[in-house]
């Protein structure tokens, strides 16, 4: 009898177990909780792996001005980065962050591992904002954050797959998206630091 009584008890703890999401394996809690958030913006909803293979909630970086910028190592535009690094440099006081994420899908123009990446970066443009791994932007494995923001229709690009390396969007302090611009527009073009610029002032001014 107590056998019995000691096999029914488990399989009611079972069964309570398996219909209460609180008691839920911890990895899928914590994305349903993630998903289900008032807190964070849908931009920054979701947790990347920096090139060190550190865990990086982007959230984190919720009431910054941000850049996000597919990268390569071997491109045309890979110059860019100096002007990226000199934004960072010349506003970072200020609020505005890059973040970029390197990218291997366009002619594979990105190194193999993340350790070259670092490296390539450090000692050929002095990078000093936050870097991330390598991540697909388009197609069937595209990351969750560019599926998010290759779906908006922004200006002055509009909606749609990421055209190249360097494409870049722009992030107000609050988390919304506001603009995304060619791979082509340098970081020192005008009407990139016009709109990173009005960010930072209703940052301030907020």
């Amino acid at each position: 009898m107590k056998a019995l009584n000691i096999g029914m008890l488990m399989i009611a703890l079972a069964i309570g177990i398996q219909g209460n999401p609180a008691v839920a394996q911890s990895g899928e809690s914590e994305a349903v909780e993630n998903a289900e958030s008032k807190d964070v913006p849908a931009a920054l909803n979701f947790t990347m792996k920096s090139l060190d293979g550190e865990d990086i909630k982007l959230s984190d970086y919720q009431g910054k001005v941000i850049l996000v910028v597919n990268v390569a190592s071997k491109c045309g535009l890979t110059p860019q980065y100096e002007g990226l690094q000199e934004l960072f440099s010349n506003h970072a006081k200020d609020g505005l962050v890059v973040l970029g994420f390197p990218c291997d899908q366009f002619r594979n123009q990105e190194f193999a591992t993340d350790g070259e990446i670092k490296q390539f970066c450090s000692t050929k443009y002095g990078v000093e904002f936050p870097m991330f791994s390598k991540v697909k932007v388009n197609g069937d494995d595209q990351c969750g954050l560019y599926k998010y923001l290759t779906n908006l229709d922004l200006k002055p690009v509009g909606k749609g797959n990421i055209s190249w390396n360097f494409e870049k969007f722009l992030i107000a302090r609050d988390g919304q998206v506001v603009a995304r611009f060619s791979p082509r527009t340098s970081p020192q073009d005008e009407e990139l630091i016009k709109a990173i610029k009005e960010e930072l002032a209703k940052s301030t001014d907020n």
